[in-house]
């Protein structure tokens, strides 16, 4: 067999498997989640009453006012920060990671006690995920002892009984995924859009 056959060959199963690999399997694969598992496959996007898509069920948002719960802390502002105005540096370490400071570096030191102060301040009894950021930054849940720790503000805030949150609470509390793996999370962006639609519906 001549070399030129086979390189003839090398160079025919190249091509057809990069069209299978990179032309067909993608698209089969985007058409059958299409089908299965469409929420999923387009970013598992959240849209308000008006069907206007404001942010993903999967990357958190912050949310300052007193009216909202509270995100965990995020190193990157959950990537809102405009790249070309941000000062701070909070997206240097890119739109998703860790500050990976050491638990020694006065840097951490110091934001951390401020969150503390901040949320003692408002009445707050701080956890664990209202101090320290994700891995990601981006993680969208917090635990349910965080949400309900915020009760009673949004609740004085917006004119509200703490019952009322704390049964949005339960409705939004994910469960361990297949009852097993991880722990229970609260959604932030579905709780406070649940808070808002209860307020509009009284």
């Amino acid at each position: 067999m001549s070399f030129a056959r086979e390189v003839n060959r090398a160079i025919r199963s190249t091509l057809v498997l990069w069209v299978i690999g990179a032309i067909i399997y993608p698209f089969v694969m985007i058409g059958i989640g299409q089908i299965i598992l469409p929420f999923q496959v387009n970013g598992s996007l959240i849209k308000n009453s008006q069907g206007q898509v404001i942010g993903s069920s999967l990357i958190g948002q912050p949310f300052t006012s007193e009216k909202y719960f509270n995100s965990r802390p995020s190193t990157t502002s959950y990537s809102t920060a405009d790249p070309k105005k941000d000062e701070a540096g909070v997206l240097k370490t890119g739109v998703s990671g860790a500050s990976n400071l050491a638990p020694s570096n006065s840097a951490l030191i110091e934001r951390i006690k401020g969150d503390v102060n901040r949320l003692k301040t408002v009445d707050i009894k701080p956890t664990a995920d209202l101090v320290y950021t994700s891995a990601s930054s981006l993680d969208p849940h917090i635990t349910p002892e965080a949400a309900r720790a915020q009760v009673n503000r949004v609740a004085k805030a917006r004119g509200l009984s703490p019952q009322e949150l704390e049964t949005l609470i339960a409705q939004n509390t994910d469960g361990r995924f297949l009852g097993i793996f991880g722990e229970p999370g609260v959604n932030v962006l579905q709780l406070n859009l649940a808070v808002d639609a209860l307020k509009s519906a009284s």
